[in-house]
């Protein structure tokens, strides 16, 4: 029993085989393509799909926008054509704000330089006003702060885009020639949270990243998710973007002035100034979120400081995700895992249509768990994995299809062998060793011996032209008939007590010597359920008989008595030969046992064939019922 399941198991694993090296090859190839960088696109594209595809959010109540727009502009009279507002309509803004008490004011405009009127106040304004970041730029190119604040009042607004020009990352934190710089969102971020007694501090599980309470900021590394061998120098994190058509409270100039809003909007919030003109052009391309209009594809830069503040609160206060990715071991195994998937599905189903639609729910399966783990805040590979499912569900189907057939051929082919020669081996091939017993004997004068060798090798050339006969006239793959020869043929279709028996009659019909002297003859072949029972396995139970009747015949010496029977008792058919012969004396066996105790193995039953006492033999096969198994 052992060593068939251990035959079975090493014929799966050579099946497995043919798909799993190619498939192996495919999804080392996928990983090396992905180191290469070639697939950062494509993980970009899928990244920012999912992101503008998520559930819609509520507007964060903690951020204002106070944005500069296009009729704001139209409405000051002699603004500077290098900017929008002047200092004096700047610093009145300021003031106004402060008297609503926000929690803190960003101030996103460069104010390097004067903007007349109204410099000095400004100047005044900035002095006063102690909860008011303002903005500066460190890289590459610098612009300077308000000379009037303070460096903590002071955060750069730099952003880092990627090669196809799209914003996904926020930079917190860099070095730079004046000292570490840290952003105008960590700023505000930083005074913001003061009030609710966080402060900022250093990461735990990374010393380098940065940590607000039990919050720590997963810092950006040169191969998180879709990224390879990116610049994440400074401290980066992956932009959450917050989903929605609006995201947050936005404000014109003109409204704050004429007093259409509600002070509550203000009281206790984070206030950001920025310019939100398209003709001032301070936007910045994105397709994780929903854009402005008319200028597709892009988000205006104070929303930008909004989305990065937003998301750091968010995740403190709210418990809001913040994008993290695997390491790059556990990225490799999901895309080796997924890969495999494609292998096992391309060798389990059946057909080219069912595996077809197994890797196509298979990959919405993955495609959805994907996004799901980025809403619940992991980025993963999606496109890599994607991509090793359906190269090896589909394209290996084709070549276990391609073995399967050959194996089926080879099947079929060697099924022909083994029936041909049991064919034969029950018919011409006794007459033959009939033949030779003869030859091997010498007891007869050789003018006796000669007519009767005529006669059997006559026979022998009559038998095997009606096996060649028999084997042209209906294609062995689809044959339902047993050859028994003198042109006898046996329809399988029938019941096989019925087979047996004619089996039976016509074996003990030959000219074998031993059959001569049988004087007592029994048989009993009972009905049983075929229902179970296909056309080899019956074939097979019929060459069993005759075989073993024809060891009787040849070997069975001084053979009196024959008994024959096929019937069922607890749960076992046996069907048994029992003769009160002499018996083979030889004990090695031969090739008509050996296919015996392979029937035996697959009918999962048992073969014996024992001498019997006095004198006899026994050859005996039986079978379970009810654990019978379709072997063929």
């Amino acid at each position: 029993m052992q060593t068939g399941i251990w035959a079975k198991i090493k014929e799966e694993m050579a099946i497995w085989r043919v798909g799993a090296l190619p498939g192996i090859a495919v999804i080392g190839l996928a990983i090396i393509v992905r180191l290469t960088g070639a697939m950062q696109s494509l993980e970009w594209l899928a990244f920012d799909s999912f992101l503008r595809l998520r559930p819609e959010e509520s507007i964060d109540e903690r951020i204002v926008i106070v944005g500069i727009n296009e009729d704001d502009i139209r409405t000051r009279k002699n603004y500077p054509i290098d900017s929008p507002i002047s200092d004096r309509d700047l610093a009145q803004l300021l003031l106004k704000l402060q008297i609503y008490k926000p929690r803190v004011i960003g101030l996103d405009i460069y104010r390097d330089l004067p903007v007349d009127p109204g410099h000095t106040e400004l100047v005044a304004a900035f002095k006063s006003i102690k909860n008011l970041i303002a903005i500066e730029k460190v890289l590459p190119d610098q612009v300077a702060p308000p000379q009037a604040l303070s460096p903590q009042q002071v955060g750069f607004a730099d952003q880092i885009t990627d090669s196809d020009g799209k914003l996904r990352r926020s930079l917190l934190g860099t070095p730079t020639p004046q000292g570490y710089k840290l952003s105008l969102s960590i700023r505000l971020t930083e005074v913001y949270l003061a009030d609710e007694g966080i402060s900022l501090e250093n990461g735990i599980r990374d010393r380098a990243a940065m940590r607000f309470g039990n919050t720590e900021l997963p810092r950006f590394l040169p191969n998180s998710g879709g990224y390879v061998r990116t610049d994440a120098g400074g401290v980066q994190v992956l932009l959450n973007f917050r989903s929605g058509k609006e995201r947050f409270r936005t404000l014109s100039l003109n409204d704050f002035q004429s007093n259409k809003f509600n002070p509550d909007w203000i009281r206790d919030r984070i206030v950001i100034i920025g310019m939100t003109a398209p003709s001032r052009k301070d936007f910045i391309t994105t397709s994780a979120i929903e854009s402005i209009k008319p200028a597709t594809g892009r988000v205006y830069g104070v929303e930008i400081q909004a989305h990065a503040v937003s998301q750091i609160i968010s995740a403190v206060l709210d418990s809001r995700p913040l994008l993290n990715t695997w390491d790059d071991r556990w990225e490799y195994l999901w895309i080796f895992a997924w890969g495999f998937f494609g292998i096992a599905s391309a060798r389990l189903t059946k057909s080219p249509l069912e595996n077809f639609v197994v890797v196509g729910i298979a990959s919405f399966s993955l495609v959805v768990f994907s996004y799901l783990l980025l809403i619940w805040g992991w980025w993963v590979p999606v496109i890599p994995a994607l991509l090793v499912l359906a190269l090896n569900g589909i394209e290996l189907t084709a070549l276990y299809q391609y073995d399967q057939a050959l194996r089926s051929r080879i099947q079929a082919r060697q099924a022909i062998i083994e029936r041909t020669f049991e064919t034969i081996h029950n018919g011409p091939l006794q007459n033959l060793a009939k033949v030779l017993k003869l030859v091997r004997d010498q007891d007869s004068p050789t003018n006796e011996l000669l007519p009767e060798l005529e006669k059997e090798l006559e026979k022998l050339n009559h038998e095997l032209r009606g096996i060649y006969e028999f084997l042209q006239r209906e294609p062995p793959t689809q044959d339902t008939s047993l050859y028994l020869g003198k042109s006898l043929v046996l329809n399988l279709q029938d019941p096989l007590h019925e087979i047996l028996y004619q089996v039976y009659s016509y074996t003990l019909e030959r000219e074998f010597p031993c059959f001569k002297t049988i004087r007592i003859k029994i048989r009993t072949f009972e009905p049983i359920d075929e229902r179970r029972l296909n056309i080899e396995q019956k074939r097979s139970l019929c060459r069993f008989l005759e075989e073993a009747l024809c060891n009787v015949g040849k070997h069975a010496t001084g053979v009196t008595r024959l008994e024959v029977t096929c019937s069922s008792s607890e749960g076992w058919y046996t069907l048994s030969i029992v003769d009160d012969g002499l018996g083979v004396s030889s004990s090695r066996e031969g090739r008509g046992t050996q296919q015996f105790r392979n029937l035996a193995r697959q009918f999962k039953g048992k073969f014996r064939r024992v001498p019997l006492s006095p004198k006899g033999t026994l050859c005996e096969l039986s079978w379970p019922v009810a654990r019978f198994w379709l072997w063929y």
